[in-house]
């Protein structure tokens, strides 16, 4: 199932530059996947660093594990099973004492959208799953769709997808599964369908694409995640060490801009206290004020890049972090 696997790095050149990786430094891919931009950045930290490589999903694990011994057999590296907001237990299980360059490509990956049986996709008949790492998460989407009322479906969705139709969408679903449950991803598409207008459904995109990226991250709990795996990252960053992170929705953009506006603040005592009081100090300074974006001949050949927003921070030398 490996060699199914494949996922082109979104702003590598941007990636290698920003996070600019060195011979003998120690480098962390959050979002593992097909391990397109972990590749690069160990090419560059020969001959002796080390590359730390997270992904949740066993397949993304096997095909980066045999794309190694492809193409750096030797090098060495330390892949681990986990989410990325559990990075504390799992730089810890890969004893390492810091991190020169920590990366972040958030949302999900091409080949889970194109795996059928996932449940992620809109265009294949599948159970409504949408669990990134369905052994370890309990809640589906069909359980989401089935069991919340309606006015927390019509947060989610007005939320998560920043849909128009949120609260028509989620009358009808539960007009729907008072018929049936919903239990599989084109009925539920058949259900979004019902919920819009003809003239709408037109315009913009397939009709579910907003409902689906709602629901997926409510049941992966994606924006706690990325903000407690961005904190993490922060504490064990060495210092001079670059975190960079891609994000694909405002949502997750807004996180991060806030993540690191908060630790790149100075004093925040009243302007006229004599002396400093609240001991607040900044942890990082935000390399990118805006966020980077993809290039148009990349969006060109990659069309997922066309939504790719890039954050950039560095781990000051200080000597006390509070976060």
């Amino acid at each position: 199932m490996t060699v199914e696997y494949r996922h082109v790095p979104v702003m590598l050149d941007e990636v290698l530059s920003e996070l600019d990786p060195k011979p003998g430094e120690v480098v962390c891919d959050c979002t593992l996947g097909g391990a397109g931009h972990t590749v690069e950045m160990a090419k560059r930290i020969q001959p002796d660093g080390l590359s730390i490589g997270i992904d949740q999903d066993d397949m993304a694990l096997a095909a980066a594990a045999q794309r190694f011994e492809r193409e750096l057999a030797g090098c060495e590296h330390r892949f681990l099973k986990g989410n990325f907001g559990s990075l504390d237990e799992l730089l810890v299980q890969a004893e390492v004492p810091g991190v020169d360059c920590f990366l972040f490509d958030i949302g999900v990956s091409s080949p889970q959208l194109d795996i059928p049986e996932r449940g992620f996709s809109y265009h294949e008949d599948a159970p409504l799953d949408m669990r990134m790492n369905p052994g370890k998460h309990t809640q589906t989407a069909a359980e989401v769709i089935n069991n919340y009322n309606e006015t927390d479906l019509t947060r989610i969705l007005r939320v998560y997808g920043d849909e128009k139709y949120a609260a028509r969408i989620a009358r009808q679903i539960v007009r729907a599964r008072e018929k049936e449950p919903i239990e599989r991803t084109l009925q539920l598409v058949e259900v979004i369908k019902a919920a819009i207008p003809a003239a709408a459904r037109r315009h913009g995109g397939h009709p579910a694409r907003k409902t689906f990226q709602a629901l997926r991250i409510e049941v992966n709990h994606e924006l706690d995640v990325l903000d407690q795996g961005l904190r993490a990252a922060i504490r064990w960053a060495n210092t001079g060490g670059r975190i960079c992170v891609i994000s694909y929705h405002s949502l997750e953009d807004r996180i991060v801009k806030h993540v690191f506006a908060e630790m790149s603040k100075g004093c925040i005592c009243p302007p006229d206290l004599p002396v400093c009081a609240c001991g607040h100090v900044p942890i990082v300074d935000v390399k990118t004020r805006k966020p980077l974006v993809a290039s148009e001949g990349e969006v060109a050949q990659n069309p997922r890049a066309r939504s790719a927003l890039m954050r950039v921070a560095v781990k000051r030398d200080v000597t006390e972090e509070r976060i």
